[in-house]
């Protein structure tokens, strides 16, 4: 089937499930040019015919009869599979929020579902988009840090009550997990990690995870959801210095290592570092779920998977979400 049909400027597109992720998606769908919102689904919205101006489906197959180009689906992810596996059997293209799946097997059935039927599948890991992630990978193709010993990525804040069906591996260590790899460029080698439940829920609230990449990185990720404060830095140092990312606030700092001379032998004798100048740069700042939706219209409007994040990369994030719980 072809990707669009020929002639049609519009994309047409629905969107599944209405939590706080879903609001967010129906905000930017409502407005995103080159694209017609026609609707959404949730179970949750039974008797209602509109929300915020825009048509409430009953059900899934009514969302489906107004032919949808592609749908977001933003519902719990132990229904990603159920839901995805009718679109593709529809011709919808998907972008599914992350986790893509509950398991590795069911992300690889979505994969196979998706490729079989040539359509494109996406999976919202939203901090691909992030102007400081963005910024960084950008300067770390251009060499800025030389060698690359090491990532380190901290996510951590209190609880949000919306999350009742995975544990804090799956919801948030998978982001760490993706922003690795693609920062990296290069696939996990091994991880391992340590869980608690602090919280009397049924999954994991903490988690500390080590492990080594392909290329030899080196990684460390903490993620919870029992601190007071909030917080989203990742940090990747080199043989030059430093890549310091906080996208809560989109700021990218680098930090150099100093280049001044010592004459007191004791201490030139050690080969370490010292500290250099600090750079800020100035990034422009666009939302990123906005910079994932535009991305992602443009890959069906194309017909290429260039700069989405595929669902073989989610799949990928399941499955070393997996080796951590294991």
């Amino acid at each position: 089937m072809p990707l669009h049909p020929p002639g049609v400027d519009v994309l047409r597109a629905g969107l599944v499930g209405l939590g706080m992720m879903g609001r967010n998606h129906l905000r930017l769908l409502g407005q995103l040019e080159g694209v017609e919102f026609i609707g959404v689904h949730d179970p949750a919205l039974t008797g209602q015919v509109q929300i915020n101006g825009h048509p409430v489906h009953p059900d899934l197959d009514s969302l489906i009869a107004e032919r949808p180009d592609y749908c977001v689906v933003a519902a719990p992810t132990i229904f990603h599979l159920e839901l995805g596996l009718r679109l593709a059997e529809a011709g919808i293209h998907a972008l599914i929020e992350k986790p893509v799946a509950p398991t590795p097997d069911a992300g690889l059935e979505l994969v196979e579902a998706f490729d079989s039927a040539g359509l494109i599948g996406g999976v919202g890991h939203i901090e691909r988009f992030n102007p400081a992630l963005r910024a960084m990978r950008q300067k770390l193709s251009e060499g800025i840090l030389g060698n690359i010993y090491q990532i380190s990525t901290r996510r951590q804040g209190p609880f949000p009550a919306r999350i009742t069906d995975v544990g804090v591996v799956k919801d948030l260590a998978t982001h760490d997990i993706d922003l690795t790899m693609w920062v990296a460029q290069s696939r996990y080698a091994s991880v391992s990690a340590r869980t608690a439940k602090r919280s009397g829920r049924p999954h994991e609230d903490m988690v500390v995870a080590v492990g080594t990449l392909e290329n030899g990185i080196v990684v460390n990720h903490t993620v919870n959801w029992m601190s007071p404060f909030k917080e989203r830095t990742t940090i990747v140092i080199g043989d030059r210095g430093a890549l310091v990312a906080d996208t809560l606030t989109g700021d990218l700092t680098f930090f150099e290592n100093g280049q001044v001379n010592s004459t007191w032998d004791q201490v030139s004798a050690f080969r370490g570092v010292s500290e250099g100048d600090v750079t800020r740069f100035a990034l422009q700042k666009v939302e990123p779920l906005l910079t994932e939706h535009t991305v992602f219209r443009d890959a069906i409007v194309t017909g290429s998977c260039d700069g989405i994040v595929t669902l073989r990369e989610g799949l990928a994030a399941v499955e070393i979400a997996e080796q951590m719980l294991a």
